[in-house]
Formats: C-alpha cells, sequence, structure tokens
C-alpha cells in the first residue's frame, strides 16, 4: 500500500474504527464512578434543588425547569467532554492512537458516539424525574422534550470535544466554561425574553444554539403539537453539533506542547 493510499484509509471515517474507540471510551468510563456521577447524577440533584426552591410557586418551575432541562445536561457534558479528551491528549493516549491506522475524524465520531450514549441514559434520568417525581407541567409530548434534552447533551459533548484542543491542562479546559457557556446561558432568553433585551444582545442570541435549544423546550412546554418552530429549533441545534464536530476533527492535536 502506498502513503498516499494509507493516507486515505486512515483519513476516510470508518464505522469499525469508530465503534472501537466509543467502546474504549465507554470502558474507561466504567472505571471512573466521578465522571458518571458528574454525568448521570448532577442534573438529576439540580433539578430537584430548583423544585424545591420554588417549592411555593410551582408555576415559575414549570417555567423554567423545562429550559434548564436542557441547559443541565449540556453543561455537565461540556465539561466532563473536554477535561476527558484532554486528559487522553496530554498522557500521549491520543498520539499513540493516532500513531494507528485511526483518523482524527474517526476518534471524534467514536468520542461523540461514546458519550451520545451516556447522553441517552442522562436525558431520560432527567425528563423521568422531572415529569413524573417533580411534576413538572408540560403540554406537549414528552418525547419531545427528551429529544431536545438529548441535542442539549450531545452538544455539551461537541462543544467539550472542540475546546479541548485548545487548553493546556484541564484548568484551562475548565476555564473555557465561562467563555463558551455563561454568555449562553445570560443570552438564552432564561432571564429576560430575548426580544426585550439590547439589540446588539438580541442579535448575539440569535446566533448562540443554546438560544434555540430554550426556544425548542417552550415550545414543548405551551403547544400541544409539535411545530414549526419546534422543528426549526431543533434542527439549529442539532447542526450546530454537526458543525462543531466537524470543527472538532480538523482542530483535534495529537499532543500539547
Amino acid at each position: 500500500m502506498t502513503a498516499t493510499t494509507a493516507t486515505t484509509a486512515t483519513t476516510a471515517l470508518s464505522g469499525a474504527r469508530t465503534a472501537a474507540t466509543a467502546a474504549r471510551v465507554l470502558r474507561q468510563l466504567r472505571h471512573d464512578p466521578r465522571s458518571i456521577a458528574l454525568m448521570l447524577l448532577v442534573p438529576v440533584l439540580m433539578l430537584t434543588l430548583l423544585r424545591f426552591v420554588f417549592d411555593g410557586s410551582p408555576t415559575t418551575f414549570d417555567g423554567i425547569g423545562a429550559s434548564l432541562l436542557g441547559i443541565f445536561p449540556l453543561i455537565t457534558m461540556f465539561l466532563v467532554t473536554s477535561i476527558a479528551t484532554l486528559r487522553e491528549r496530554t498522557s500521549g493516549t491520543l498520539e499513540r492512537l493516532l500513531a494507528m491506522p485511526l483518523g482524527k475524524g474517526d476518534l471524534i465520531a467514536g468520542y461523540a458516539l461514546a458519550f451520545g450514549a451516556v447522553a441517552v441514559l442522562q436525558s431520560l434520568l432527567a425528563t423521568g424525574l422531572a415529569l413524573w417525581a417533580l411534576g413538572l407541567d408540560v403540554i406537549g409530548s414528552p418525547w419531545l422534550l427528551l429529544l431536545v434534552a438529548l441535542l442539549d447533551a450531545l452538544l455539551g459533548t461537541a462543544l467539550g470535544l472542540f475546546v479541548s484542543a485548545f487548553a493546556a491542562s484541564e484548568f484551562q479546559a475548565v476555564q473555557f466554561m465561562p467563555a463558551v457557556i455563561f454568555p449562553q446561558l445570560l443570552l438564552c432568553g432564561l432571564f429576560a425574553a430575548r426580544d426585550t433585551m439590547h439589540p446588539v444582545l438580541e442579535g448575539l442570541s440569535d446566533v448562540l444554539p443554546m438560544s434555540y435549544a430554550v426556544d425548542g423546550m417552550t415550545q414543548v412546554l405551551t403547544h400541544t403539537d409539535m411545530t414549526a418552530e419546534f422543528v426549526r429549533d431543533a434542527g439549529i441545534v442539532a447542526a450546530c453539533a454537526l458543525l462543531v464536530l466537524a470543527l472538532g476533527a480538523v482542530t483535534l492535536r495529537r499532543r500539547t506542547p
């Protein structure tokens, strides 16, 4: 096999290599109870705490609980994914893996598949708790609520994979959270309606994916059927996740200088 052929074979996305990468990541997660607790239990605990904070005003919990059902998974998946990916690069694991017939696309897709599987479980737990244990009252289908929560978790995974390429340590990876997550949290419409913001901030919120995640949750909260706005919001969140994953594959580095 020539060098060009080998490069092409490695560059092309392979289902077998992607699945093998995902299985390896899941095996590592199985031996990391702290990360599992962060991904699965923290959103559940935060929603429970929020319910009792608004114990005297259930309608307030209904108003913001659905939005936070999508925001909490995004934040936790961002943290865990960025740190886990950076840890593999600083330990030299990524360099050894990429020296094998394994492309960056295979690696990113494998991570996305593994953390996506965890995101499914995380979304099921958080959505089930909010609806059937905490009494979150939604007019629309719970399955649509689950879909948006899952898309948000996948978006958090994609953002974590992307920013890990620009961090030199786990501490730096955590420092990206105020830059990447907090502006979206403030401008997504959770604290104030986006159309009441300063025009500059409103325009900025229009290009941030978390805004559409909150809008999608609001559509489920207030409409019995799937609306065109919901389809648009879910599509934008999914497209942003895919775009950031592609950028993560381009910017992924073998090692930390």
